[in-house]
Order: C-alpha cells, then structure tokens, then sequence
C-alpha cells in the first residue's frame, strides 16, 4: 500500500489522546485562552494605534508580534478544538488546506525569529546610541525592517513547502494535530533527501541568525552597562530586555523542542502537545509582558480594579 500513489486529497489527521472525561474540560481550557489571546493582543494593537503618544518604534514593533500571535493562534486553536470531538476516522482535512494550514504555521514560527530580531535591535540603539535613537530608528525604518522580517519569513517557508508538495504521496495520515512541513513531506516514498537537506539549512539559518544576532545584541548592551556602571541605564536595560529576553528563551526553547521531538517517532503525544503550547503559551504571553510594559495598559487595569473594588463597598 506504501509504494503506491494516493491520488485522493483527503488527509487523515491525529489527535490529541484525551479521555471523554477530559474532553469537555480541554475544550473550556483551550477556548478560555484563545479567547484571551484574541482579545489581549487585539486590544494591544487598538490602544496603540489610537494612542497617538505610543506611535513609537518599541510600540510599532510590539503591534507586529501581536498580530503575529493573532495569526498563529487562529491558525492552530480553532482547528484543534473542532477536532476534539471527532472520531478518528471524520478528523480529515484536504491536501489543499493541509499545505495552506502548513505554511502559516512555519510562516508565524519564521515571523516571530524574525520580528524579535528587530526588537532586539530596537534595544541595541535605544541603550547604547540613545542620542540618536530618533535618527536611527524612525518609524518609516521600523515599518520597512517590519516589512522585510515578513518578506525573508514569506521566501524562506514558500520554498520549504514547494520542495514538499513536488513529492508524490504514497500515505494519507498526517501524524500531528495540524498540518506543518515534516508531515507533509513524510507523506511521500520518494527521496527526501533535498527536503531534509534544505529543512536542515532553513532551521540553521533561522535559528542559527536569531540566536548569533540576539546574543550579539545583548554582549553589547551588557558591555555598555558594566563600562558606564550609570543606574539609571542599568534599570532602563534591565526592564526593557528582560521582557524581551524572556518571550525569547521561551521561543527558542519551543523551536528546539518540536525540531527535536520531529525526530524520535515514538514520543509523538509529546511532540503533539508541545506543539500546542508552542502555539498557545507564548501568544497568551506576549500580550501580557509586553502590554504590562505600556503605561496607559497598566493605568487602565489599575482603574478596572479599583472601579470593581468601589463598587463591591458600595
């Protein structure tokens, strides 16, 4: 059956192995945070554009992770919760939609490397060239960094899935809750070995330039911070790049793990759920370190808290 061609586009996708007892509660679980995220990093980009004070860069770039967050969890959550409750054999999905679905995903994975190595150039000029920060990083650069971080992403991961959906398939099970590259190359019995070798490059050159470019940053402000030993550059350093260093380690960490688990077929319910998390945590987190950062963010949580707090002595 193996060596034949399927010429059926209907895919067969797993699930997650969840009880019937724990269905409804994952269900309430996931729903909960996507609705979160949703409103939290839409309401982030609202208050930003609205606001005419925080149509700054460090601002501009946190609307581009949000909507970035937006993306990938619509692409992931709503398709996951649907198929919590199908049965294995109605959990399907056409080849089209599955290689649709796929780019997105690698699409917001690139994206977010990309968009937080601007950010971490942001940080770069902000501490260590404060003067001409307003030279260097003018809106009209952020928007054109922004468009390029977007345009490399798009390039990198339309290659990755053309040199996938140029394989015959010989399967029709897709061994992940969603659609992604791996899975779908994994669908042929034809040589993968282009697909492995370009898979391999895209993740050095991904990973391999966020991780130099970030560390590279960070070496530099921490050298900037040791020499001036001013405490108030040292406070301002501290609170702008350990948000951002945060989500980071949190990105990578996420990134490592998936690549790593693609590997070993028989932790594949870990691989599953890591692959939520890595879709549904740091979108949820990003809206509340970076938001928590702007101050009319923390003024508006503060007044809902003291009007809630008001009404219930009254």
């Amino acid at each position: 059956m193996e060596n034949q061609t399927f010429i059926t586009d209907i895919l067969i996708l797993e699930g997650l192995k969840v009880t019937p007892q724990s269905v409804i509660p994952a269900f309430i679980f996931l729903l909960i945070i996507y609705i979160f995220i949703m409103v939290s990093n839409i309401g982030l980009v609202i208050l930003i554009f609205r606001s005419r004070n925080l149509h700054q860069p460090m601002y501009l770039l946190f609307c581009n992770m949000s909507i970035n967050d937006v993306f990938g969890a619509t692409i992931i959550i709503p398709h996951v919760l649907r198929d919590l409750f199908l049965l294995n054999s109605e959990r399907y999905i056409h080849y089209i939609s599955c290689v649709i679905q796929a780019f997105c995903v690698h699409l917001h994975a690139s994206a977010s490397h990309t968009v937080l190595m601007i950010m971490a150039f942001d940080r770069y000029v902000a501490i260590c060239n404060p003067l001409r920060y307003s030279t260097i990083m003018t809106n009209r650069t952020v928007v054109n960094l922004s468009v390029a971080a977007w345009t490399v992403a798009f390039v990198m991961v339309a290659i990755l899935l053309g040199l996938s959906i140029r394989l015959s398939r010989c399967r029709s099970v897709i061994f992940n809750l969603f659609c992604d590259n791996a899975s779908i190359f994994k669908l042929s019995c034809d040589s993968l070995l282009i697909n492995q070798i370009y898979g391999l490059g895209y993740t050095v050159v991904l990973l391999g330039s966020s991780i130099g470019s970030v560390t590279l940053t960070y070496l530099k402000i921490t050298v900037v911070c040791v020499i001036s030993k001013n405490k108030v550059l040292n406070s301002k350093a501290l609170q702008t790049c350990a948000t951002h260093l945060t989500v980071y380690i949190i990105l990578l960490v996420s990134a490592f793990l998936i690549v790593i688990l693609h590997r070993f077929p028989d932790l594949s319910d870990h691989r599953k759920v890591a692959s939520v998390l890595g879709h549904v945590a740091l979108p949820a987190l990003n809206a509340v370190i970076y938001g928590l950062q702007i101050k009319e963010v923390r003024q508006r949580i503060m007044a809902v808290f003291h009007n809630n707090k008001v009404a219930a002595l009254m």
